[in-house]
This record gives C-alpha cells, sequence and structure tokens, in this order.
C-alpha cells in the first residue's frame, strides 16, 4: 500500500490533482488533530488551544458569513485571508446550519485530538494497575488518595471528582459518553478511572471520541457562531458605548476593528486596505505569546518537580535501608 501510495504520489499525470487536494486535506485535518491533543495533553494543563486557535477560526468564519452573506470563500485551507465571492447574494441568506457546516471538519478534528490527548493516562493507569506498579503520577497518586478517603470526603471538588468516578465506572460507555460531552474540567481523571477499572479500550475511547468530536464540539461551536452572529456584534459595540464617562473611548477601537475587517473581506489585494495594526490585533498576538510561553514554563516546572520528588524518594529509600 505505501508502495502504491508514493508511486502515485511522485508519477506526473491527471490524478495529480487529487493528489494534491488530498494532500492539502490531510495536513489541514493534521494540524486541528495536533492542535487538540496538545490542548487536552497533560491532565488538563495543556495549551488551550481553542481560545487561541479554533475559536478565533470559526469567529472569523461567522463574521465573514455574515458580511458575505455567503459561505462560498475558498474551501480550507484558507488563504491568508478570507475574501468574499463575487457572486451576488440575497440578504440575510445565510443560515446558522451553513456556517456550522463551513467550520465541521476543523472543528471534528480538533475534537479528536481532545480524546486521543485523553490516551496517555489511560494506559498509565491501566498498564499500573495489571502490573501492581505506582507510577511516579502527581495525578494518580491523589486519584489512589481519592478512592481511599471516599467515604469521608467533604468537600465540593472531592465529591464532584468521586460522582465523575462513580459515574464512568458503573454506567460505563454512557457515562463517559455524557462526562465527555460537556465542557467538563473534571474529566481530567477519566482516563485515570478508565484504565484504574480496566475498562476496555473502545469502550473509552469510543465514547469520548463520540462525545467531543461530534456532540461537545458542535456546542462549542453553536456557541461561538452565536456569539459572533452580526447583529449580537453590534449590540455587544453599542453596549459597551453606553458605558458611562470611558465608553466611547472603549467603542471606537472595536468599531475600527470591525470596519478594517469588513473592507479586508471586500479586497483581493492589499491595495485599499488600511494599514497601521489595531490594538486588539497586537493584544491578541501578545496574548498568545503569553499563553504559549505559560505552558512551556509548565511543562519545565513539571519536569522538575518530577525531578526532584524522585530525588526525594531515593534518599528517603537510602536512609530506611541505613
Amino acid at each position: 500500500m505505501l508502495a502504491v501510495l508514493t508511486t502515485t504520489y511522485y508519477i506526473e499525470g491527471t490524478h495529480q490533482q487529487y493528489v494534491r487536494y488530498m494532500e492539502k486535506k490531510f495536513f489541514w485535518c493534521a494540524y486541528w488533530v495536533g492542535l487538540g491533543i496538545l490542548s487536552s495533553v497533560g491532565l488538563g494543563t495543556g495549551l488551550h488551544t481553542f481560545l487561541l486557535y479554533l475559536g478565533p477560526h470559526i469567529a472569523s468564519v461567522t463574521l465573514a458569513a455574515y458580511e458575505c452573506n455567503s459561505v462560498n470563500f475558498p474551501e480550507p485551507p484558507y488563504p491568508d485571508q478570507i475574501i468574499c465571492p463575487d457572486e451576488e447574494t440575497t440578504e440575510g441568506s445565510i443560515s446558522l446550519w451553513a456556517i456550522i457546516s463551513k467550520v465541521r471538519l476543523e472543528a471534528c478534528m480538533w475534537g479528536a485530538g481532545t480524546a486521543i490527548g485523553e490516551l496517555p493516562p489511560y494506559f498509565m493507569a491501566r498498564a499500573a494497575r495489571l502490573s501492581g506498579a505506582e507510577p511516579d503520577d502527581e495525578e494518580y497518586q491523589e486519584f489512589e488518595e481519592m478512592l481511599e478517603h471516599a467515604e469521608t470526603a467533604q468537600d465540593f471538588a472531592s465529591r464532584a471528582k468521586l460522582a465523575v468516578q462513580n459515574l464512568v465506572q458503573k454506567v460505563g460507555f454512557f457515562g463517559i459518553l455524557a462526562c465527555a460531552s460537556i465542557p467538563n474540567p473534571l474529566f481530567d481523571l477519566a482516563g485515570i478511572t478508565c484504565g484504574h477499572f480496566l475498562v476496555p479500550f473502545w469502550t473509552f475511547f469510543g465514547a469520548t471520541l463520540i462525545g467531543k468530536a461530534v456532540i461537545k464540539m458542535h456546542i462549542q461551536k453553536l456557541f461561538v457562531i452565536i456569539t459572533f452572529s452580526k447583529h449580537i456584534v453590534e449590540q455587544m459595540v453599542s453596549l459597551i458605548g453606553a458605558i458611562p464617562s470611558i465608553g466611547p473611548s472603549l467603542q471606537k477601537p472595536f468599531q475600527e476593528y470591525l470596519e478594517a475587517q469588513r473592507i479586508k473581506l471586500h479586497h483581493k489585494s492589499d491595495s485599499g486596505v488600511p494599514q497601521g495594526e489595531n490594538w486588539l490585533s497586537w493584544m491578541f498576538e501578545k496574548l498568545v505569546i503569553v499563553m504559549v510561553c505559560y505552558f512551556i514554563l509548565s511543562i519545565i516546572n513539571s519536569m522538575a518537580q518530577s525531578y526532584a520528588k524522585r530525588l526525594q524518594q531515593k534518599m528517603y529509600s537510602e536512609e530506611k535501608t541505613k
């Protein structure tokens, strides 16, 4: 199969247009799956790529769809900027379902990536249960302590974690599906729970994939699309202007940004597009840089804590032997 695919890729012919199309789609899907994995890997301490990448992408497509009254701009992966098509469209002809369909591929791929990111704790807990060894992982040790003190748990967080653990353990597939289908910060322990109680792989991953890539992803898409629909955005900008004293000064950059985006959508070249950087764009870029730096620092800090913990355990065991 690899030999046939390689030959097909390199031999010239009329089939190359389909090869290039599939190649473009593959890298587009891989990009969003990778961002999804980054979002859920590390038991909830990963890079929040929905807020940084997928959410703004859905918002930009939504704003463009309402401005162009069409979703017939280029298929993903998009060029550097989305341009409205030339054909005339009827005002108000765009529908919510059309926008959902336009961003479905990237949203589902991102959701599938978040499901894949839940697999490492599942395999870690499953291997630990089968071998009887205790892995050097703080979350797993916290999970073990939670099971030991299940009856005496008093605080809300512990009770909520126990409720999720009981739901996953007793209901099985549909319990995992229910927990994965809603924005649930406590789902981080679901992989450990399923691995610890030896839930079959396809039961865990199938429910997680359906919940995150289909159900939860459509809920999040609907929220972003409705939030950035044309009339709601205009109402939000007008409400900002109603704030006493500082309202007009805050409202102006938002109006300038929206107007610049509208002009940009109707220009096929840089000519006529206003130059100069809006401070909202500047702030968003700096926010992305700060969050990426925080993600890198959290990885280094976690590795340092794990290393220090191993040294302490080694020193404790050596003192014990003496």
